[in-house]
């Protein structure tokens, strides 16, 4: 699908003030990657079309650009939110995950492993994929306790909608510091990170 193909009238709005919205959102993701396991919540973000979550939303809108490679899940291949993203992002897509300089997950059963993304390398580790992994909730889950750079001692969430080997992956990508992808969970107009930094322990597992 091409920009040119659109119909315009059916992309539904960005940020009203790119520059001073886009700042916000961009300042609250690099607080909640210093402080992981911190939410956040973007109330105020545009309504994202079907398929994205407020947050997911203004995490894209804030982040890519015509020179992001975007892997998108093939759960929105064709569709509105494919459009409102190539038209207010421009950022060109990819079918291949190792390639995505950022993912947006919407159904991480079907999705690639957190290993199949881009991990890095030894002269740009920086240049791993960031995933955006858009859930039913940050709450309601069981409870997982973090530890890391960031984290006093020790702090608890509880992510809903996870798939039963996703804490795997993710003790497998900080093992492997400093490769490995930062993880942005979100849900509805809500997010935290997961940096590659952050150990994550199943409460009472």
């Amino acid at each position: 699908m091409s920009v040119a193909t659109l119909d315009l009238s059916r992309i539904a709005p960005a940020f009203a003030d790119p520059v001073r919205e886009s700042q916000a959102v961009f300042r609250e993701v690099m607080e909640c990657m210093a402080r992981p396991g911190r939410v956040t919540r973007f109330d105020r973000a545009p309504m994202a079309p079907n398929g994205l979550g407020k947050a997911a939303g203004a995490v894209a809108l804030t982040l890519f650009d015509f020179e992001t490679l975007v892997w998108l899940d093939p759960a929105l291949a064709d569709s509105e939110a494919e459009a409102w993203l190539r038209f207010h992002c421009g950022c060109p897509l990819t079918t291949k995950a190792q390639d995505a300089a950022f993912a947006i997950v919407t159904d991480m059963a079907k999705a690639p492993n957190l290993a199949a993304f881009n991990q890095g390398d030894a002269k740009y580790p920086d240049r791993s994929t960031t995933v955006i992994l858009q859930i039913a909730s940050l709450e309601g889950g069981p409870v997982v306790t973090l530890s890391g750079p960031g984290i006093q001692t020790t702090t608890d969430i509880a992510p809903q909608g996870l798939p039963q080997d996703f804490w795997t992956q993710i003790e497998t990508n900080q093992a492997q510091f400093q490769f490995g992808v930062d993880v942005l969970l979100v849900a509805s107009d809500q997010l935290l990170a997961l940096p590659r930094t952050t150990t994550a322990q199943i409460k009472g597992g």
